[in-house]
């Protein structure tokens, strides 16, 4: 906790231990404006901006990908809507228009159920040994690489899908499979960037560019699908990854050690303020601890909790906005994004007020991520529940949504970091292990979802916002 001469985050005044950290005076810390350390992470937020990009563009695609989004209609039957459609819309198709040549496929809402889901089917995978080989390592070349390979991926989705839904439910799985060491990369880089009174702010400021992508990424492809047609979604995606992987590789460094741009000053303040736990772990990692360990498993449920709702809006929310509530592309898209926009704001400004909190010692640093965590559950959890009695109003459906996903937000300063509190060397590897539980919800929710929905129904629509509050 915080000592009366200095900072120090983990450890007493009087552990010496080689996983102590130094105490740093405040005249010691050099600017953040223009800094080394700054640069990385705005470099990380453009880099998750393009992650998330790459990983809802097939939430939006699949209205414009598919014939229908509803099952057809038996012969003489009508269509039964659950919610009435906009004036002057009775008569029109359900079914989206592409340009000429644009292939459409006639897939259920149980097929694309498992589409949405296919990514983390792979993502799973490689948490866990990403975090342990970017813990070793360092981060720089995994956290490029799993960029740049997803995006790569992401290039051959129209051919995938030409082929079939088992091809694209592979290809999608690919691009989890790369995609699923980012995190726990960022989570190692920090672990030797990131002074302890800057964790919060620089990491939530990283972290952040997931739903400032989400925000961007929704209503563009909403845009680019109805003027170009889906395929070119995934063409632009891919080249943004491969251009932002170029950046990367040339201006970033492992370590502030070997950054060839850094200021002596700034480079002696991180290694000073990090010390012995600002290095690689080495090949051993103390497994069994780490499995007894009471702190890690809170995060674990913790993590898994928070991400269900989140992963059940970024798949299935545009899906909700055409077919319950009748939004076109372009307004699906741009009110599908509201709820990230919030994230994005709220989720960087709870970095620096719980930076503020722990420097001026108002809190210790577990009571910070208790706070920040309790307020970023439970009440969005609230809100999904109204989601549930709102019924086909507009207003208040995208109302609550958006409030849910803001408030949300302030758990990023809580248990989403919390693992480089309680274990900084090994940090990348505990991301790892909770971010392998945390994506169970990415698998399991939108293929819930797909059953839940298999026919129109907004009962049913809301048992999914009510099951997401619940968990």
């Amino acid at each position: 906790m915080p000592q009366p001469n200095g900072y120090s985050v983990n450890s007493a005044a009087s552990d010496h231990s080689e996983d102590s950290e130094p105490l740093i005076e405040n005249d010691a810390v050099p600017p953040q404006c223009c800094s080394a350390r700054l640069n990385l992470a705005i470099l990380m937020f453009f880099g998750f901006s393009v992650v998330y990009g790459l990983r809802v563009n097939l939430s939006v695609a699949m209205v414009a990908m598919v014939n229908t989004t509803d099952p057809k209609p038996a012969q003489n039957s009508s269509v039964v809507h659950a919610c009435p459609l906009p004036p002057g819309t009775e008569n029109t198709s359900d079914a989206f228009q592409q340009p000429e040549g644009i292939p459409q496929y006639p897939w259920d809402s149980e097929t694309q159920g498992w589409l949405l889901g296919a990514f983390f089917f792979g993502y799973l995978c490689t948490q866990i040994p990403g975090g342990y080989l970017a813990g070793h390592y360092g981060g720089t070349i995994f956290l490029g690489l799993g960029v740049l390979g997803t995006a790569v991926l992401t290039l051959l989705t129209p051919l995938a899908a030409r082929f079939g839904s088992y091809w694209l439910f592979a290809l999608r799985a690919l691009e989890g499979f790369g995609e699923g060491v980012t995190f726990p990369a960022m989570m190692a880089m920090w672990a030797r960037w990131a002074p302890p009174l800057e964790r919060s702010r620089l990491m939530t400021l990283s972290g952040s560019g997931a739903n400032f992508g989400a925000f961007v990424a929704l209503p563009l492809t909403g845009y680019i699908c109805q003027t170009l047609g889906w395929p070119a979604v995934f063409y632009l995606c891919g080249g943004a990854g491969c251009l932002w992987a170029v950046f990367w590789f040339i201006f970033v460094s492992d370590d502030p050690r070997t950054h060839r741009r850094i200021s002596e000053e700034e480079r002696d303040y991180i290694i000073n303020s990090i010390g012995p736990q600002g290095k690689g772990h080495g090949w051993s990692v103390p497994v069994l601890p780490m499995l007894l360990s009471v702190p890690l498993w809170a995060i674990i449920v913790t993590q898994m909790c928070a991400n269900w709702s989140y992963y059940t809006l970024l798949t299935s929310l545009p899906t909700y906005m055409n077919i319950i509530l009748h939004f076109d592309l372009k307004s699906n898209g741009f009110l599908s994004a509201l709820p990230y926009l919030g994230a994005w704001l709220c989720s960087t400004l709870s970095g620096v007020v719980a930076d503020s909190l722990i420097e001026r010692r108002v809190f210790s640093v577990t009571v910070v991520r208790k706070l920040f965590t309790l307020a970023g559950l439970l009440l969005p959890s609230v809100f999904l529940v109204a989601v549930s009695y709102a019924g086909c109003n507009h207003v208040l459906t995208v109302t609550f949504l958006t409030l849910s996903s803001t408030i949300g937000g302030v758990s990023a300063s809580g248990v989403f970091i919390n693992q480089i509190d309680i274990a900084p060397r090994y940090a990348g590897f505990l991301l790892g292990i909770t971010n392998t539980f945390g994506t169970i919800p990415g698998v399991m929710a939108p293929i819930v979802t797909g059953y839940f929905t298999e026919d129109v129904s907004l009962l049913k629509r809301s048992k999914v916002w009510s099951l997401g509050s619940i968990i």
